[in-house]
């Protein structure tokens, strides 16, 4: 009897430290977001969407003779920016806006050279807002420093412009679904200016991935590995007691892939990532800080303990269909620039970084539409050069095709600046939905927060919340939008005419 009251004691002891557990099994991260175990996995709730939104998974917006655009942020990226849509036609440049009212001056210079109106300018720590209140913009083109890309956007969406956003676009899983949730209520663009989608192998070898050349992808790996070293100083400072500058106190200040997009955007796209499939959950590890620590200490003459940052970070991935997505971050050590773009199918390799090249076999070549001179082509090594080149030709992207040898004499990082922008107008010039979502943005943007809490937690499994709120398996495969030939030329031909004549007013008032 002793022993059954004895067990009753310790079952009711048990079942009341359970519910304990359990009441208070919320918990917040360093960024404020609430969590919760579940069977040894961190996870983060999906809100529900609130009443009167709905998706904007192939948002469409009216059609645009010609696209207003204001700039904010007019520093390290911004004037290359403007000078990229000078030559973009139907395009007009109304407003340039940066904190330091002399850089938005300066870019005046740009629009001068080009032969178009001069912009208005606005300055200061909110002035950004007075251009965003402006009812003769339609996009807002934002390059700020991190912290700031944010409150830009959702100034500009609450007064009814679409918004284009430079990476990151979100710095925590507040903001990403602050961001969904405005542009479903405003029904306006919110496309994150992920350049790394629109290079010339990316491109390639994702309309290679959408024909089947390398099988069915099953992993796929990227990165931003960028030694920074000669770059920190250049970064903005908010005066002469700044001594970090935004980008070396951000890492200071926060864990995790604070700078996935570069590698995560391309290969999202080739695992068609909420088009068909969506990541589930993720695992990350990060090397301790060495070098961040020691330009700290450097910097500020003080020792500094508290750098969250790893000098190397490494994030593994797996989406809802079994595939296995690896990203890493490292802007500290000394060693090539490198994307680590790579795609492993079950026919054949696609890989970027160090050496460019594909594997695929005789049969896979074959297969692919060309007759290989190569005798017993085999996976084990990259296809010679011939094979490779004629691969190329075979599936050179669209895109490449329209483009290309434009955005090469323009530039933007070898051209790519310039396709994405090119294609960004081109979509709003024809109604179609952008080529990036608010979604693609809310997730390659989330891996700093997430990777921060697994690593926070003994590199524990954290799991995604659903951006699109259920709807990740609507449309299947990533596809770009294109308008008809006909639709085309005519948009065209009405951008052409309105860039001749705002140059010709400019030229008639010289």
């Amino acid at each position: 009897m002793r022993k059954y009251n004895f067990l009753l004691v310790m079952l009711v002891a048990i079942l009341a430290i359970s519910c304990s557990q359990s009441s208070s099994d919320t918990q917040v991260s360093n960024l404020g977001t609430k969590w919760h175990w579940d069977k040894g996995t961190i996870v983060i709730e999906t809100p529900e969407r609130p009443t009167g939104q709905t998706s904007v998974i192939g948002l469409k917006a009216p059609k645009m003779e010609f696209v207003r655009v204001g700039f904010v942020g007019l520093g390290m990226r911004g004037p290359a920016a403007v000078e990229r849509f000078t030559y973009i036609p139907g395009v007009e440049i109304v407003a340039l806006c940066d904190y330091e009212k002399e850089r938005a001056e300066e870019c005046q210079k740009l629009l001068k050279k080009a032969s178009m109106p001069e912009a208005t300018v606005y300055s200061g720590e909110k002035g950004y807002e007075e251009l965003c209140k402006r009812d003769d913009i339609d996009l807002v083109y934002i390059a700020t420093d991190w912290l700031h890309h944010f409150p830009v956007a959702m100034c500009a969406m609450e007064n009814g412009k679409h918004t284009a956003i430079e990476v990151p676009s979100a710095m925590s899983l507040k903001e990403c679904w602050a961001l969904i949730d405005m542009s479903e209520k405003t029904r306006k663009h919110c496309m994150i200016l992920e350049n790394c989608c629109y290079d010339w192998f990316e491109m390639n070898t994702l309309n290679m991935a959408q024909q089947g050349v390398f099988g069915e992808v099953i992993r796929a790996q990227g990165a931003y590995i960028h030694n920074l070293d000669e770059f920190w100083d250049y970064y903005w400072k908010k005066g002469k007691d700044d001594k970090l500058g935004w980008r070396l106190e951000y890492n200071m200040k926060h864990r995790g892939d604070v700078y996935a997009t570069h590698g995560l955007g391309p290969v999202a796209q080739a695992l068609n990532i909420h088009r068909g499939d969506r990541m589930k959950t993720l695992i990350a590890m990060d090397t301790k800080s060495v070098i961040g620590k020691d330009l700290v200490e450097k910097r500020t003459g003080k020792a500094c303990n508290d750098f969250r940052n790893g000098d190397h970070t490494t994030t593994l991935i797996r989406t809802e269909n079994g595939k296995v997505i690896e990203i890493q971050h490292n802007v500290m050590t000394p060693q090539p620039y490198n994307r680590l773009y790579q795609l492993t199918g079950t026919k054949g390799l696609a890989n970027k970084y160090p050496v460019e090249g594909y594997a695929l076999d005789s049969n896979q070549m074959s297969a692919s539409g060309m007759k290989p001179k190569v005798d017993n082509l085999t996976s084990h090594n990259f296809l010679p050069e011939n094979e490779m080149k004629t691969l190329v030709e075979k599936y050179q992207h669209p895109i490449l095709k329209k483009y290309g040898e434009m955005a090469k004499e323009v530039g933007g990082h070898g051209g790519m600046d310039f396709i994405m922008d090119s294609r960004l107008i081109y979509c709003l010039q024809n109604g179609l939905p952008l080529d990036m979502d608010v979604y693609d943005l809310a997730e390659w943007c989330c891996l700093a927060e997430l990777g921060e809490l697994s690593m926070d937690n003994n590199c524990a499994s954290v799991a995604f919340p659903d951006f699109t709120r259920g709807e990740w398996n609507k449309i299947q495969g990533y596809k770009h939008a294109y308008a008809t030939q006909e639709e085309e030329a005519d948009s065209m031909e009405k951008a052409k005419a309105f860039t001749e004549k705002l140059k010709e007013k400019v030229n008639l008032g010289k």
